[in-house]
């Protein structure tokens, strides 16, 4: 902990001072962030260091196993934040990011031991389509292929979740949102990205197009097509 304090000192010192200008700015005119990222809250996954991002660029929502309820079954924090991100601040783009080694999916694929956490198994069972999906389609898998495979489909799940809530929905009707769904692998130092066309996680690569899980598009810009 105390090294952690040491940290903070250092910040106060060192890198508050070198981007002042850019807390100014933030300070003075606001925050308008790039993105809305929905992450785990694995102590290993840090979504500012991941995508490189400064203060103001990213707006972050953190809880265990990158889950997003259903807008009707559960009101709370998450739904909360990506109705502000959405309506407030005008984000327009939601990245669902899940990793590898996650402790939300090992538990949810082997629950013993969750009769301590009742908090904690009530909120997996917002990823339970993951486990379903994979022990149906995928029921030849055991051990880390399974939980691998649960970790790529919970990101799936959760994008689905997040098409249920009215400012997504609408956003997306209009064709101002696009949703991407990542998977950090934490041993590779990579970030897979959802191709919704293909339905397959494949690297992000510079150079290469971003694949994108439901890319913007106005839904009555496709009725007019179709007339």
């Amino acid at each position: 902990m105390n090294e952690l304090i040491g940290r903070v000192f250092n910040f106060e010192k060192t890198v508050f001072p070198s981007s002042s200008e850019l807390y100014g700015t933030l300070t003075r005119d606001g925050q308008s962030p790039k993105a809305l990222m929905i992450s785990c809250a694995d102590s290993r996954i840090v979504p500012e260091e991941i995508m490189q991002a400064r203060p103001g660029d990213l707006f972050v929502c953190r809880n265990a196993g990158n889950i997003v309820p259903p807008y009707a079954s559960m009101l709370g924090g998450v739904s909360a934040t990506v109705e502000y991100a959405v309506a407030a601040l005008g984000v327009r783009d939601i990245i669902v990011c899940g990793h590898t080694d996650c402790g939300a999916m090992k538990a949810l694929a082997y629950p013993e031991g969750l009769e301590a956490m009742p908090n904690v198994a009530a909120w997996l069972k917002h990823g339970s389509a993951a486990q379903t999906v994979v022990d149906s389609c995928q029921g030849h898998l055991e051990g880390d292929d399974r939980i691998r495979a649960m970790i790529y489909e919970n990101v799936i799940a959760q994008l689905s979740n997040l098409r249920t809530h009215p400012s997504v929905a609408r956003a997306m009707a209009s064709g101002e949102m696009s949703l991407h769904g990542w998977v950090v692998d934490i041993h590779q130092g990579q970030v897979l990205g959802l191709d919704g066309q293909t339905g397959q996680f494949t690297t992000l690569r510079e150079n290469t197009p971003l694949p994108v899980a439901v890319p913007a598009q106005a839904r009555y810009q496709m009725a007019e097509a179709a007339e």
